[in-house]
């Protein structure tokens, strides 16, 4: 998600020796190897789709057994009092990185990722756009990552942080403005004992069939990012435009006979497969003005993936 600076500092503080002291009872077995391959990144589930040991991004999420051990990492969890996505401890190994790279798939789209650091040192640098720095153990954190951003570890020792995805209500977006400006009072959460909080998660987070509205607001936009980089090739520029256009209509065309019902599934999908034929076969065709991305995985991820997810269609009419 986009945000006005590069990183902001929320206005919380934390224990960071109760953080530590329960990470240190996480067993071994936990730690999942990053799902892209990266070498010394690993994370443990904390809140993931049905509670498993998992990376998606979509469906209902619930509690990890791992979470039902940490006490206080619950209660920090808690005191957002945010709905919470998918939410981890994440591990960087001593002397690894997180490579350079923008978020731009569909759950990035409507999210920002609260960092708490927990096992920290100097030598962990988080870079992001033009800014980098050393989050400290037990502040809170977070940042723009719709820009390039990487994290590298040039220590020798691992470093954890608690991460949290929401999207925030209205009250959190109030206190991130207030924070970008310094007037907001800090928080300290103390470690409450036999306190066990009650933590909201999503459970319907990706619609079986995007309705006509948020699938035509997400092609603009990127529409309007395209067309804002004076580099691109014109004639380019107007064949995207048309083709995501027509996209949202004809889209809106089946739904209005089908709706997300099963009937009309087989039209969306076709429509997806005709779209995506018609997209130029380099990546970076065209780019954004904005960060210099690629437009093309940008609308596979964003837009055609996440416009038909029909294994979350009993989850929807259940309820």
């Amino acid at each position: 998600m986009r945000l006005p600076f590069p990183f902001i500092r929320l206005p919380f503080s934390f224990d960071v020796h109760r953080l530590e002291a329960e990470l240190e009872t996480v067993s071994a077995s936990a730690w999942m190897a990053h799902p892209s391959g990266l070498v010394g990144n690993s994370a443990v589930a904390l809140v993931s789709y049905n509670g498993g040991d998992n990376d998606d991004f979509g469906g209902k999420m619930m509690e990890t057994a791992h979470l039902a051990a940490l006490p206080y990492h619950r209660q920090v969890m808690a005191s957002f009092d945010e709905i919470l996505s998918r939410s981890r401890l994440m591990r960087l190994d001593g002397g690894s990185e997180v490579s350079p790279h923008v978020d731009f798939n569909y759950h990035w789209y409507n999210r920002l990722r609260i960092h708490v650091p927990i096992v920290t040192n100097p030598g962990v640098i988080f870079h992001c756009g033009d800014e980098a720095l050393n989050m400290l153990p037990g502040e809170c954190w977070i940042f723009d990552s719709w820009r390039w951003h990487k994290v590298v570890n040039n220590s020798d020792k691992d470093r954890t942080h608690l991460v949290i995805d929401i999207s925030g209500s209205s009250r959190f977006w109030q206190m991130i403005r207030k924070a970008a400006t310094g007037d907001c009072e800090a928080r300290k959460v103390a470690f409450t004992k036999d306190i066990v909080p009650s933590i909201r998660l999503e459970k319907f987070n990706i619609a079986p069939v995007m309705a006509p509205g948020e699938l035509e607001a997400i092609a603009r936009e990127i529409i309007q990012d395209f067309e804002a980089c004076a580099d691109n090739p014109p004639d380019l520029v107007e064949h995207y435009h048309n083709l995501l256009l027509d996209f949202g209509r004809d889209w809106r065309e089946i739904w209005y006979e089908h709706g997300q019902g099963p009937s009309g599934w087989p039209k969306y999908r076709d429509l997806i497969q005709r779209t995506q034929q018609q997209l130029h076969p380099d990546r970076r065709a065209l780019v954004t003005a904005s960060n210099n991305i690629g437009v093309n995985p940008i609308i596979v991820q964003r837009l055609l993936r996440a416009a038909l997810a029909t294994d979350y269609f009993n989850d929807f009419v259940a309820g």
